[in-house]
């Protein structure tokens, strides 16, 4: 589009750009292509589009893939978004405040990819949002003011690195791709812009989270004191500094990502965290009975396809959302796929009930006296030739649980699951889609 093309619509819906929402407005088309191409667009992708504005970007995107969903905040530029595509099917205009968009309805829609032309004001909270893990997207383009964008990709010893540089990193790869001068944009911003392209890691170790992110908050919450001052305290700090080979007087400043991820698992303390199976560990051996006739190693009876036990629990919240893990991509079996809340084998003489209520704790940090048992299923090649009982709880607390073993996790309301199973049956370990037809054969009657 361009600016005669832009202000005409602004005109038409009475929108006078606003400094405060960060509205500038993308008026060369050549730049507008270049960016889209970027997105490296396949025809089944599902493209979400933040901040589309007049679709300066939108239109180089529309016809090209399976869907295009806009999120505008401004409700004049959204219903003429809608106004504009209302003859098309594969186009959705969602008016709302992208920091309060519901991500989890977008896991259905996979492979999916995001692009924004993000306003300086709310960018990071944004981002935030969309791409903190975990999240369904297989690509990102972002176009932000380029002192941010320089933040994002910086290394140690620069001074734009700092914590957003490897909460950003610790997730995806981050290459610039563009500088975007001011003057492609009405109104003509104060600062030039930059284009980053940005793609999901898979190149990092286990590591928890959760406490990355609570060290990164203490390294650089006084950045100018050294390191060992701010962390907590813990045993072995001096053979840490050692390991990562660097002096005792570090700053967080000047660790990269590789040395925060060991000072990470450093600081956790879960016992499972560097265990995701054994192949020693000894489980029952059972007839199609299901009674026991003989015990025998995990990797013999996993190798063999002999049939043994295993439990799965369904965790449910007050909302009747069902919490979902991602696996590890350290498992043994469906690795970096989704699965039920917990799920594990039976240790040799443990009964279903027991196991059920020890995986919770472990898997989860859930403490619960008894479950409640939805169904049971036969061993079959689905269940790994386990005989299976599904339990249920609800939870509402907080949720620990070992990196070695899950990724991440996420609740979903039970409509998007449905969905998203019919839609992509690939992104969940079998014994989970057994699982969930059961539970709604149950839940039905």
């Amino acid at each position: 589009m361009t600016e005669r093309e832009i202000r005409q619509v602004l005109n038409l819906t009475g929108v006078m750009p606003s400094r405060q929402l960060g509205q500038n407005f993308l008026t060369d088309a050549a730049t507008a292509h270049a960016i889209v191409d970027h997105l490296d667009l396949q025809a089944d992708d599902t493209v979400v589009e933040v901040g589309p504005g007049t679709g300066a970007l939108t239109c180089h995107v529309v016809g090209r893939v399976k869907k295009v969903v806009l999120v505008e905040f401004d409700s004049r530029l959204a219903a003429a978004l809608q106004e504009k595509f209302a003859d098309r099917a594969d186009v959705e205009v969602v008016h709302q405040d992208a920091v309060e968009f519901d991500l989890r309805r977008l896991f259905p829609e996979r492979p999916i990819k995001f692009l924004g032309n993000l306003p300086y004001a709310s960018g990071g909270a944004i981002m935030k949002n969309f791409l903190s893990v975990p999240h369904p997207f297989s690509r990102a383009v972002i176009m932000l003011q380029k002192e941010v964008i320089d933040r994002l990709s910086a290394a140690p010893g620069h001074a734009d690195y700092g914590l957003l540089s490897l909460r950003v990193q610790s997730a995806w790869h981050v290459q610039t791709v563009m500088e975007v001068p001011p003057e492609v944009f009405y109104p003509i911003p104060q600062v030039d812009s930059s284009v980053a392209v940005l793609t999901p890691r898979s190149d990092l170790p286990a590591f928890d989270r959760r406490l990355f992110d609570e060290l990164l908050r203490r390294g650089f919450g006084q950045r100018r004191k050294q390191l060992h001052k701010l962390m907590p305290e813990h045993d072995g700090w001096n053979s840490l500094i050692e390991t990562l080979g660097v002096p005792a007087t570090v700053r967080a400043e000047e660790l990269n990502l590789s040395q925060w991820l060991t000072i990470t698992h450093h600081f956790d303390d879960h016992p499972l965290k560097e265990i995701p199976q054994k192949g020693s560990e000894i489980f029952d051996v059972v007839d199609e009975h299901d009674q026991v006739v003989s015990q025998s190693t995990r990797a013999e009876i996993h190798a063999q396809g002999l049939r043994h036990r295993a439990i799965h629990v369904f965790v449910f919240n007050k909302r009747k959302d069902l919490l979902l893990q991602l696996r590890s991509k350290l498992k043994d079996n469906h690795p970096g796929v989704w699965d039920s809340s917990a799920a594990g084998h039976l240790d040799t003489g443990e009964d279903y009930a027991t196991c059920a209520v020890r995986e919770l704790h472990e898997e989860l940090g859930i403490t619960k006296e008894t479950v409640v048992e939805v169904g049971k299923l036969s061993p079959s090649p689905a269940t790994g030739w386990e005989f299976v009982a599904l339990y249920a709880v609800q939870y509402q607390g907080a949720l620990r649980f070992p990196c070695s073993e899950i990724d991440a996790v996420q609740w979903f309301p039970l409509a998007i699951i449905e969905e998203w199973v019919k839609k992509r049956p690939s992104d969940f370990a079998t014994g989970f889609l057994e699982c969930w037809e059961l539970f709604g054969k149950t839940s039905a009657t």
